[in-house]
């Protein structure tokens, strides 16, 4: 198990002839630039109207911390406090600060700012790789990607002036699969599982560090979502006003191997806790071959508007 970063090469057929107009590279979406000696400047994209999509500003977080660290050390984890709702039309600076450079493991804290106010807080830790024990749980089972629900193509199709004046789904290919009957019992329960397939809808560079910041950005689309499942579908299929109010409140990540974030992983993700006006939720990413390629976790604010209004 693990395949090799430097083996890292876009698979055979992995992207079809695009079905859908105006996709846009992901890597174009994450890009940050250079600003000074551990600074770098990065545009976020909108997301659930008006804040913008909090998976940028995650992605483009650990790639900035990456780019100090020699490229011989990958990602293996990263923690992150959503501080402020950022805004889609400025951009936002990342200041990093190296904490620790040691012989295996480093260690990186970046603060994401704008317009002068603190955003984000994340701390990430990258190490060399080491050959040793490699074991895992079982994948859980799914229908191959095609043969899922594509909420955006649909939405490309019925409502193009959506699709159009979205980023998100021109940078992401997305597959919902439909859920069995443990997950439709635990939506009935209120305490929502689902899977999907997702990935960078067109291919991206073999960098290693890219493909882990695409997989931030990928874990963060559908994992708060899934606590509100029970009260409304994706977003992409709503056609009503939301009837849930959310909103990221941290994210952890553990990158176990590495894997191509344009190459179709399972996200399977549950809801473990509903309380005090928050939800807990996990998420699992796994390469089709079957390997356990990340974890993620995040809590998120959660609200009924009925309840707010």
């Amino acid at each position: 198990m693990g395949a090799q970063y430097n083996q890292l090469a876009v698979p055979p057929q992995a992207h079809a002839p695009a079905r859908r107009a105006g996709l846009l590279p992901l890597a174009e979406a994450l890009e940050i630039e250079a600003s000074g000696d551990g600074a770098f400047t990065g545009m976020p994209h909108m997301g659930r109207p008006p804040r913008a999509f909090g998976g940028v500003t995650l992605a483009q977080a650990l790639l900035a911390a990456g780019r100090t660290v020699d490229g011989g050390r990958r990602p293996h984890s990263l923690h992150a406090y959503f501080l402020r709702s950022v805004a889609p039309e400025a951009p936002v600076s990342y200041e990093v600060e190296r904490l620790r450079d040691g012989s295996s493991y480093a260690a990186r804290q970046v603060a994401a700012r704008q317009d002068g106010m603190s955003v984000l807080s994340l701390s990430a830790s990258f190490k060399k790789p080491e050959n040793t024990l490699d074991r895992q749980a079982k994948m859980p089972g799914a229908p191959a990607p095609h043969d899922c629900d594509a909420p955006y193509e649909v939405m490309a199709r019925e409502r193009p002036e959506r699709y159009a004046a979205s980023v998100i789904p021109r940078v992401v290919d997305l597959r919902l699969v439909a859920p069995d009957a443990d997950e439709e019992a635990a939506r009935a329960e209120g305490m929502s599982r689902q899977r999907c397939w997702l990935r960078a809808a067109r291919p991206l560079p073999d960098e290693p560090l890219l493909h882990a910041a695409a997989l931030a950005y990928l874990s963060d689309l559908t994992l708060s979502p899934t606590a509100a499942l029970p009260w409304e579908p994706h977003g992409a299929r709503r056609t009503r006003p939301p009837a849930v109010m959310f909103a990221s409140l941290d994210h952890a990540m553990w990158f176990h191997r590495p894997a191509r974030a344009d190459a179709w992983p399972l996200y399977a993700q549950h809801t473990t806790s509903l309380s005090d006006g928050r939800a807990t939720t996990r998420g699992e990413l796994w390469s089709q071959e079957g390997e356990l390629v990340a974890s993620a976790l995040q809590e998120a604010l959660i609200r009924h508007r009925a309840a707010t209004t």
